[in-house]
């Protein structure tokens, strides 16, 4: 089969740059993969990394003259490569790629995966649906719901949860986690429990409420904690809140990080507490480290985490919640039990390889509806 997966994001890419780059990689090989992104995104770098996987640069501009010309370029991409199958995954993408196929007399089939929980009931969602999709994939089951109350209905729908490889996500040897820590926090005392997050630093991402949690504690018992929270540096009114908490001492910013495994080895527990979450790799990630996982009630993270077995449910952005939940951590050390519950979680339930296999049959089941004998 012939793929093309587009994405529009121009710098790190989060989320959607680490499922189209394993993807990417499930596939190659097997089939001819080509991958369109802007050259100064990170799925631009990665893919270019992979073996057999064809780069192409464009922008997915969303002012009408360089669409445009965006648009005609794809054309003359598809006419050109004849590809089979297109796996979009924004709005600006799905719309180019829309008007990129009309008219062709090899039409790819066109398949969405909706990574977020934004609403689809806008009149451009419409006619994407109409005219731009013949199937879709939500990450979680609440975004399927999602899909299946919209015009997407009238398409093939299915939940393909994210799949992270568990065989390089895994706890961590006793050396490897004493030397992760000394190199973020430095010599940390006895008894001080890592909290550690690589779902980024944007406000949404919910740490703040974490650390506006942790400062509501005595000095005494505040140091029984740190946080590491990697992503971008925080700049403007996010970092101006951050300065005012004075919790520099028990935080700790190590920015964009190449391997996220660093900071989960150095980890506790791992978090991600989003106002809005559909699946997460950082949830994923941190649970095929072996860390008992901290989520907030936002869209699709409590289907990731067992509250009580393998992490625990707090309410969205409640900072008393997660004060009371800081003061149960200091009862008593951790219960190993949710660490080897948590490993188990991640392996039954996000593996790369069934992710991969529930989509290219789901890629099947599109190109058999939709008439299309090359798939």
């Amino acid at each position: 089969m012939k793929i093309l997966y587009t994405n529009a994001h121009s710098h790190n890419g989060g989320g959607h740059t680490t499922y189209i780059a394993s993807l990417a990689r499930a596939f190659q090989g097997e089939h001819q993969i080509t991958v369109a992104a802007p050259v100064t995104s990170r799925l631009y770098q990665q893919a270019q990394q992979i073996p057999g996987v064809q780069v192409w640069n464009t922008s997915f501009s969303t002012r009408v003259k360089p669409m445009l010309l965006e648009v005609l370029a794809l054309r003359v991409l598809l006419q050109e490569e004849r590809f089979d199958l297109v796996h979009v995954n924004g709005s600006s993408d799905h719309r180019q790629l829309m008007l990129a196929r009309r008219g062709l007399s090899h039409s790819p089939r066109i398949v969405w995966t909706k990574h977020n929980t934004m609403p689809v009931g806008s009149l451009g969602n419409q006619m994407r649906a109409w005219a731009g999709t013949d199937g879709a994939i939500g990450v979680c089951d609440y975004v399927a719901r999602q899909l299946m109350d919209s015009g997407y209905r009238a398409r093939p729908v299915q939940m393909i949860r994210l799949g992270v490889d568990t065989g390089r996500f895994c706890p961590p040897s006793d050396k490897a986690r004493a030397q992760a820590r000394r190199e973020l926090l430095g010599e940390l005392p006895d008894g001080v429990c890592v909290l550690g997050s690589v779902g980024g630093t944007d406000r949404a991402k919910g740490w703040l409420t974490l650390v506006q949690a942790l400062a509501r504690l005595p000095i005494s018992q505040r140091g029984r904690f740190r946080v590491l929270v990697a992503g971008d540096p925080l700049r403007g009114a996010l970092k101006q809140e951050m300065d005012a908490l004075r919790m520099g001492p028990y935080v700790v910013f190590p920015g964009l990080v190449e391997d996220p495994r660093r900071i989960l080895a150095a980890s506790d527990v791992g978090f991600v507490l989003s106002s809005q979450e559909a699946g997460s790799y950082a949830v994923c990630e941190s649970l095929a480290m072996g860390l008992p996982t901290l989520v907030s009630s936002a869209g699709g993270l409590p289907e990731l985490v067992r509250d009580g077995v393998d992490g625990w449910v707090v309410p969205v952005g409640d900072v008393d919640a997660l004060r009371r939940w800081l003061l149960a951590r200091l009862a008593g050390p951790l219960d190993g039990a949710m660490a080897a519950s948590a490993r188990g979680r991640a392996q039954a339930l996000f593996s790369l390889s069934e992710c991969a296999r529930q989509t290219m049959d789901f890629y099947r089941r599109v190109g058999a509806r939709s008439g299309s004998a090359s798939i």
